[in-house]
């Protein structure tokens, strides 16, 4: 049994690392809340978007806009858009992302194309660093507040590129934030674009000024950048989802940690007592011998 000194250093040390974590997890719990409203404000205006999108879009129109057209046969070279966190401590949030980029690489490659990996997030520059795979951009400078600045900056080179021709197709790897306990690693095609269906609902009779090419050309920018930002700011918010849960675990285990170490302690003292008693028991019989 480990002496009482011994174990009073280790509870100390618990109890330290469980403050440490209870602090984190509240910090988490109050970040969250404000990546959850930004990912809230950003649906309304995409899904307006892909509306307005699917209304306007005919095949006319597809032939006619580079970002609409569908590559005829299966993509050659597909850039991959990996969203990572800075910053660990949250369980396998970032390993579950990771996991699916190398699954879709490695899907890729098997049907024959190129894949082209563009990573955001240290977390994911570095493990693709120790492994050794060519990274054709990276960036750690996002953070956890986004901005449709930064989706411009990423998303507008590959857009570029696109219409040159020099890209067919580009995919986004993001956690999906359906709450803060289910972030999911999802994969999504951002170009080309493909029109979201109408789902039954009627089209608008729309009076168009300027026309709808026009309107057409405008969307379909401002659209892919915006997929790009709700990538960012659900990726935040599962990030702070993922570790508020890991820190709420770290700090759950440690109290029970700390329970068993304190029944440790009091049985390992109630032992040294007893044996300082009958130490003192026996001295003095032998005293009276």
């Amino acid at each position: 049994m480990a002496k009482p000194r011994e174990l009073r250093r280790r509870i100390k040390s618990v109890q330290s690392t469980r403050q440490i974590t209870k602090t984190m997890e509240m910090v988490a719990t109050s970040k969250l809340k404000r990546a959850q409203d930004r990912v809230i404000a950003a649906r309304p205006y995409a899904q307006a978007l892909a509306e307005v999108i699917g209304d306007l879009y005919t095949p006319a129109l597809a032939e006619r806009f580079p970002l609409l057209r569908q590559p005829q046969g299966a993509p050659g070279r597909v850039a991959i858009v990996l969203l990572t966190s800075n910053r660990g401590l949250c369980g396998a949030f970032n390993a579950n992302l990771i996991r699916e980029a190398r699954r879709r690489i490695q899907e890729l490659e098997a049907a024959g194309a190129t894949a082209e990996l563009h990573v955001i997030g240290k977390k994911g520059v570095a493990f693709f660093r120790f492994t050794r795979r060519a990274v054709a951009s990276q960036r750690v400078d996002v953070g956890d507040h986004p901005t449709a600045a930064h989706a411009g900056e990423i998303v507008t080179p590959l857009v570029e590129r696109f219409e040159k021709g020099e890209l067919d197709a580009v995919d986004l790897i993001f956690a999906k934030f359906n709450s803060a306990l289910s972030t999911p690693a999802t994969t999504v095609r951002i170009l080309p674009v493909t029109p979201p269906g109408r789902k039954d609902r009627k089209t608008p009779d729309y009076i168009l000024q300027p026309s709808a090419d026009a309107i057409v050309e405008r969307l379909l920018p401002l659209y892919v950048r915006n997929q790009v930002y709700r990538g960012l700011v659900e990726t935040a918010a599962g990030f702070q989802g993922a570790q508020r849960t890991a820190m709420k675990n770290a700090t759950d285990n440690a109290g029970e940690i700390l329970d068993i170490l304190r029944r440790t302690y009091n049985r390992s003292r109630q032992a040294q007592i007893t044996q300082e008693l009958a130490e003192i028991v026996g001295g003095a019989e032998a005293l009276k011998g």
